[in-house]
């Protein structure tokens, strides 16, 4: 960035005083290690930035470096920068040494805003499959569980999309709240999306974690629908034929995979295994939970598929 008004004019494209976006972010922080007092819009900048002093802004969140508030103008600049239309806003005078940490968090936020369900605000299949894959890594005793709603679409199409949502958000809720307080630190809680979750936790904890959730949503879900329909504990919906048939409250299953009796060399084994047990659980009728009890085989043992040899299917429902 130009120290001065004269420098603008080596920028044809970008206005003075314009939002600086993640590139010049990045470039910023880079030139802010090296010492480079350039990081800056200084007041003769400020002064013409425009109408409102946040040109080039619109309805977009972007990081703005700001003069060094001496003039009223500057000021004035900060303060509405400050408000929804920016996530950061860097001061001429701020020590050197916090501008790369403070842009260096603004980029993690952003990456952490990008990685997040923006429904639940929990983490998506990226970070879930990070978890995973760290775990494996540290070799410790984990258990995946896949949590699925059944009748959630004939729910959908009875009420409507924004009842759907603040179902999934209840969901969302009950694990967060279950497997954060069960299991603290030890546990994660991700959003694949829809109404479909992960939640990781210790093998200790599933029994009474699974259990938890299940009771919880068994409890709260009925209030989601109206009174006759809750009385009844069905109401009539159409198939993807057209033709009416009793469909139940809804219900949650939950499919669960431990590293317990089994080695896993990567996180779509696991989620393979997660998927598989979750559809079991939604042939059984209400909410339940199913835990994989089946063991890796001695080596040589297996189809020749490459895989790794499995025991018949041994599960435990609850």
């Amino acid at each position: 960035i130009p120290p001065d008004p004269a420098g603008a004019a080596h920028h044809p494209r970008r206005r003075p005083g314009a939002a600086l976006g993640e590139g010049a972010l990045r470039r910023a922080g880079q030139a802010a290690r090296h010492g480079d007092e350039r990081i800056r819009l200084d007041n003769a900048r400020v002064r013409h930035a425009g109408g409102d002093g946040l040109p080039h802004i619109g309805q977009q969140r972007r990081p703005v470096l700001a003069g060094d508030g001496q003039s009223p103008q500057a000021s004035a600049i900060v303060t509405r920068a400050a408000q929804p239309k920016a996530d950061e806003v860097l001061r001429q005078n701020v020590n050197p040494i916090e501008v790369p940490l403070r842009l260096d968090a603004l980029l993690r936020r952003s990456d952490r805003d990008t990685f997040v369900h923006p429904s639940t605000r929990l983490p998506g299949a990226v970070e879930i499959e990070s978890e995973v894959a760290r775990r494996l890594e540290q070799e410790e005793a984990f258990a995946v569980c896949y949590a699925d709603l059944d009748h959630f679409k004939e729910y959908n199409d009875r009420y409507s999309y924004y009842d759907g949502d603040r179902v999934i958000r209840i969901l969302a809720k009950i694990l967060h709240d279950v497997v954060k307080g069960a299991c603290g630190e030890d546990a994660f809680v991700g959003h694949i999306g829809g109404d479909d979750f992960i939640f990781i936790m210790p093998v200790a904890k599933v029994n009474e974690t699974c259990g938890e959730v299940v009771h919880a949503f068994d409890t709260l879900i009925p209030f989601q629908y109206s009174e006759q329909d809750r009385r009844a504990g069905y109401y009539f919906g159409k198939d993807r034929r057209g033709q009416l048939h009793k469909v139940p409250l809804m219900s949650v299953s939950i499919g669960v995979v431990t590293n317990e009796r089994r080695k896993f060399s990567h996180a779509g084994q696991v989620s393979e295994l997660a998927t598989e047990m979750k559809s079991y659980a939604k042939t059984l009728p209400g909410s339940v939970y199913t835990i994989d009890r089946r063991c890796d085989l001695p080596t040589g043992e297996g189809d020749g598929s490459g895989a790794p040899p499995v025991q018949p299917s041994v599960v435990e429902e609850r």
